[in-house]
């Protein structure tokens, strides 16, 4: 896969699907590329974690204190996510890895814990069949898309605003697999 795509995707998915981030939170080991995309925006703040920290720095993090949460790493541990939802204000989301969506136990686990706290847990896909997974608590990724955000971004080599539509584009096996787990 071409290096650009993940952080792309992994960034400005959930910043045009978010009505007014001002808060990020980033977790993980690509967190300067993260962080470099980051930096298209304006006036946001952003609060970086190595992934060893992860759950100390959310014990520490401020309760409703984050819009966007971007995490580079799996995770199903159930009081990272339960902190993750601490520090989420009432509309924020996150993005973070999971199984590949073939793994469908692993996935089904993630995704339960993630829906005692998230209204919609979504999938989506990158260019090599990998996909990243959108929790939200308010913001539908393709219902609200704030498409002037996305067609203003300039400089990209693979996000826009038609693919991030696409991106969440399932075929039909992964639906049915995926029947009252992922949430729309």
């Amino acid at each position: 896969m071409k290096t650009f795509i993940y952080p792309e995707m992994m960034i400005h998915v959930p910043m045009c699907t978010h009505k007014n981030p001002l808060s990020v939170l980033v977790a993980g080991q690509k967190s300067d590329l993260l962080q470099k995309e980051l930096g298209r925006y304006r006036d946001i703040a952003v609060a970086t974690v190595n992934d060893h920290d992860l759950l100390e720095s959310l014990r520490a993090s401020g309760d409703k204190s984050t819009d966007v949460a971007v995490i580079d790493m799996l995770t199903a541990d159930s009081a990272v996510i339960a902190h993750l939802n601490r520090i989420l204000k009432d509309d924020g989301l996150a993005v973070m890895n999971h199984p590949n969506l073939d793994d469908i136990q692993s996935n089904t686990v993630l995704m339960q814990v993630l829906g005692n706290y998230f209204k919609i847990i979504m999938p989506y896909h990158l260019e090599d069949d990998s996909t990243l997974l959108l929790c939200s608590k308010e913001y539908h990724p393709t219902a609200d898309i704030v498409l002037q955000r996305s067609d203003l971004l300039e400089g990209h080599q693979y996000y826009n605003c038609d693919v991030h539509i696409a991106a969440f584009a399932m075929p039909q096996y992964v639906r049915k697999n995926y029947l009252g787990i992922i949430r729309n």
